[in-house]
């Protein structure tokens, strides 16, 4: 398990010097995972973390993507351009699955899901919920034990962890007619969410990015951020009326699956189709 100081971050200028080459797509699933074990090796962290309620989450090694939809394409929304190169330069955790009910009762010692199920994601979470479960996981006694502090990923996190080094519309490519392999979507879903991990993951070995529930991520949404966005580790605006929900539901079509999709609420707001997945911080 990582000690409370790992995974260390490195500079925001320039890669460490002798770190291993950043993960710049496109890129397959084992590669993926030759950049996973280098970054792990390099830092002396480990490729797979459980925590002490079961959450597992993977490691992202640091890299370099393009954001957002290109002016060519014609399903993208003003809320996705223009597309820009942002480097992560933190390698930081992700939860391998969305968070469960089961999980998030646990911490929370509540179930606010329409959809019942212990292996369903939880839905009908805002962002504060979800803040405040971070903030009570993070505070249990084998968490803090550890040095692990969790928080909701940042949008450029988001969709560097859900593009795991593809180019295309989908992490899987440009053909809608994959999208069932990989995502409960309106297409599949008959109208409900489903146990989580049960399709096909990405090249990083994450379920569920595109499709089951949106995931809240930790930015406020204001375009006038992103249009003029930090190239490294963006952080999102300081203020703003709506947070930033990410990765198409079991309700949504094709197109909000989308790696670039993005869309935001009010953080008080509650929907079926909502829910998050969790991301660990380093501390220094």
């Amino acid at each position: 398990m990582p000690a409370a100081s790992e995974p260390r971050p490195l500079p925001s200028g320039n890669l460490a010097t002798g770190s291993p080459p950043p993960a710049i797509g496109p890129f397959d699933a084992d590669t993926a995972r030759q950049h996973q074990r280098a970054w792990a090796e390099y830092l002396g962290v480990e490729l797979e973390v459980t925590n002490s309620i079961g959450i597992k989450l993977a490691f992202i090694p640091s890299g370099e993507f393009q954001m957002g939809s290109p002016d060519s394409d014609p399903d993208a929304s003003d809320l996705e351009k223009p597309q820009h190169t942002v480097r992560i330069t933190k390698p930081f955790y992700l939860g391998v699955i969305e968070v469960t009910q089961e999980q998030y009762e646990r911490v929370m010692e509540t179930n606010p899901s329409n959809f019942k199920g212990a292996q369903l994601p939880v839905e009908r979470v805002s962002w504060e919920d979800a803040v405040e479960f971070c903030r009570k996981l993070s505070g249990l006694p084998a968490e803090r034990s550890a040095g692990r502090m969790y928080r909701l990923p940042t949008e450029a996190e988001w969709e560097y962890a859900c593009r795991a080094g593809s180019k295309t519309k989908w992490s899987f490519g440009d053909s809608e007619s994959s999208l069932g392999d990989y995502a409960w979507w309106s297409g599949n879903s008959a109208r409900q969410t489903h146990p989580v991990g049960q399709k096909k993951p990405n090249a990083w070995g994450l379920y569920d990015m595109q499709g089951n529930v949106r995931e809240w991520c930790s930015d406020w949404l204001v375009l006038a951020y992103y249009r003029s966005s930090p190239t490294d580790d963006p952080q999102g605006p300081a203020t703003g009326s709506f947070r930033v929900h990410r990765g198409g539901s079991w309700g949504d079509g094709a197109g909000y699956c989308r790696s670039a999709y993005r869309s935001g609420l009010a953080p008080s707001n509650r929907r079926g189709s909502l829910g998050f997945r969790l991301a660990l911080s380093s501390v220094d």
